[in-house]
This record gives structure tokens, C-alpha cells and sequence, in this order.
């Protein structure tokens, strides 16, 4: 276990905690340092700002940004996810984040419209009951949830695996930011940039090394240490890469609740020799949290 993690959700996004529940629980652990996550949307960070100062928590402002990227030998993209951490500027990320919540509240209903056909029933309206009604909150985990309520699969991975994951007939790519563009926004917010598990899109290791290179390319900070249930010559792989790039490290635990029981909250991995954490160049305080 340790004091920081600067990757986690709440239910704004996909988690199922609510921001209070999730710094209470940060505090039952010790953590010290904590960053609120959730996919696409700050939302939360208020709601978590003064169980935070309660608590004795420094919140850092964060968010995770669906971006994506390609090769230029290739046409085809890849879905990638940034974390922005301790922006001092909230505008620009802001208006990114509009934008963001218009693509996925739409691509959640086209889901739901391609699943009529394969299961027979429009279930739209029961899955935006699960993030109060509001649609730019669902994320593919909300719809997975339901079909398994319905009946329709037995847990929400076979959900994924047979109608919404990728190559499947219920899948719909998020036309997200181009990762260049999403880290200069982050940047002009006075942000750090972390590519996020870079050991989890389904890449192959030149494709992972590839990514952190032109992310490196295009200012990133930090990457995001893989977990420690890895292979260690993936992290040796991850580690080599910030080295050579010159880049800092991140750790979270991507914690979710009971959504994704095996990420434990503060379950990170610990810095190699010379490895440098981005939260030793965190502003403290950080003005985005109250804007």
C-alpha cells in the first residue's frame, strides 16, 4: 500500500462510490494523496473537495480523457486514455469536457439502439437510470451492468465479450481528442499529462513502446507504472521507455468499487531507482478545484 494514488473513480463516471464514500475510504487506508479520475468528467471533485479537508486528504484535480492515435504506417487508431493531474487553469479543460460529455452520451444511445436487434429490447432508459438520468455520465460498463440485470448475460464481462467490446456488433469506437491535441489541452489548463496503463489497450510490445514514445513526442509528463500483478519484463519494457524518454512516473490503482473488485484502493507499484513521481511537481493548492 501507499500514501498517493492518483487514479481512481467515483460514480460520476464508472466507480461505485460516491466522491464522499471514496475519500472516506482513502482515509480508512492512510492515503495521503489522492487524485478523483472519473472518465471525461470533473464533476465529482467539488462533491469530494470538503470530505478532503475533513479528512485530511490533499484532493488533487484529475480526470480521465478518452483520446486516441495512430501509427502513420497504418490507418487505424487506437483508443488511448490520459489522465490530467492538478490543473490551475480549469477553462480549457472545461470546454474540452463539453465536448467530450456530448460524444458520450451519444455514442451510449447508438450502443443501446445496435443491442435492440440482438437482444430484443430497447434498455436505454434503464441504463441512464443508473447515472441519475443524466446521459453524458454512461460509459459501456453501466450498459454491461444491465444486460447482465436483464438477464441477458451472466456477468458484465460476457456482456463486453459477446455485444459491446470491439469487433463486436454493439460496438461503437468514442471518436475522442487526438492525443496530441488532448495533451496540449492539458497543458493549457497548467495540467500534467499521464498516459494511463499504457500495459492494457491490447497492444503488442512494439505498439506499448511505440505509444509512449510519440506520447513522449507530443510533451506528455508521466506514465502511469504498470500494476504489480504484470509480468516484470513488461515493467522492465514500461521502464526502459520513461527512462530512454526522459519522462516521470505515475502510480494509481484505478480503483472502481465493486465494479472492478480486483483494484484495491492505494494498491500501487513502487518506483524503481531514479524513477521520479509526478506528484513532486504538483502546485499545492490547486485552484481548479474550486472553479
Amino acid at each position: 500500500m501507499h500514501g498517493v494514488d492518483l487514479h481512481t473513480h467515483s460514480n460520476i463516471s464508472d466507480g461505485t462510490l460516491s466522491p464522499q464514500q471514496l475519500i472516506a475510504a482513502a482515509a480508512e487506508l492512510s492515503i495521503h494523496t489522492l487524485a478523483l479520475t472519473d472518465h471525461d468528467s470533473m464533476d465529482g471533485i467539488a462533491l469530494a473537495q470538503e470530505a478532503a479537508k475533513n479528512h485530511g486528504i490533499k484532493l488533487i484535480s484529475g480526470v480521465e480523457i478518452s483520446s486516441q492515435w495512430s501509427r502513420p504506417a497504418t490507418k487505424k487508431s487506437y483508443a488511448v486514455h490520459i489522465v490530467a493531474l492538478n490543473m490551475q487553469n480549469p477553462a480549457p479543460m472545461a470546454a474540452l469536457l463539453a465536448q467530450q460529455k456530448n460524444i458520450r452520451a451519444a455514442r451510449s444511445k447508438q450502443i443501446c439502439e445496435l443491442l435492440i436487434p440482438l437482444i430484443g429490447e430497447d434498455i436505454y432508459t434503464d441504463v441512464i437510470a443508473k447515472v441519475d438520468n443524466v446521459p453524458d455520465r454512461v460509459t459501456r460498463t453501466h450498459i454491461a451492468k444491465t444486460l447482465v440485470e436483464k438477464g441477458y448475460v451472466s456477468r458484465p464481462q460476457q456482456a463486453f465479450d459477446k455485444y459491446i467490446k470491439e469487433g463486436k456488433k454493439a460496438y461503437v469506437k468514442f471518436e475522442g481528442l487526438g492525443l496530441e491535441e488532448t495533451i496540449q489541452v492539458i497543458h493549457a489548463s497548467g495540467g500534467f499529462a499521464v498516459l494511463a496503463h499504457p500495459t492494457r489497450y491490447d497492444l503488442s510490445a512494439t505498439n506499448i513502446r511505440y505509444l509512449i514514445e510519440i506520447f513522449a513526442k507530443f510533451g506528455g509528463d508521466a506514465v502511469e507504472l504498470p500494476p504489480a500483478i504484470d509480468p516484470s519484463s513488461t515493467r522492465q519494457m514500461v521502464d526502459r521507455m520513461i527512462a530512454e524518454h526522459g519522462l516521470k512516473v505515475s502510480v494509481g490503482s484505478d480503483f472502481h468499487g465493486e465494479n472492478m473488485p480486483w483494484m484495491k484502493l492505494g494498491n500501487i507499484p513502487s518506483l524503481k531507482p531514479g524513477q521520479v513521481g509526478i506528484w513532486e511537481s504538483f502546485v499545492n493548492p490547486s485552484p481548479a478545484l474550486t472553479a
